[in-house]
């Protein structure tokens, strides 16, 4: 698989700031579905140069939706994702994700 298209987008949201401030400095990145840790781990050591201790992943499930519409109840899920969780080596950080 591409290294450039293993990793999608990181995830930022108020626990994933809390995440990357902390002792350990973990970031979360939206992965593709059939990437595996070790093809994360490639990639980010890659992309951001710096090295990755550990990798967990966590499949997302759909969630289910509702819409109310001029013509009745529309009723769907979201699409299930693939999220990568990446600890990394005390003293280093991803500036891009940072935003430093």
């Amino acid at each position: 698989m591409d290294i450039m298209k293993v990793l999608i987008e990181p995830v930022l949201t108020e626990k994933t700031n809390v995440m990357r401030e902390g002792e350990s400095r973990k970031y979360v990145f939206k992965v593709d579905p059939r990437a595996n840790k070790i093809q994360i781990m490639g990639a980010v050591k890659e992309l951001f140069n710096v090295q990755p201790v550990a990798c967990n992943i966590v499949s997302v499930k759909a969630k289910p939706r509702m819409a109310r519409t001029k013509s009745g109840m529309r009723y769907g899920t979201t699409t299930p994702w693939k999220k990568a969780i990446i600890t990394l080596k005390a003293g280093d950080k991803i500036d891009s994700v940072d935003g430093a």
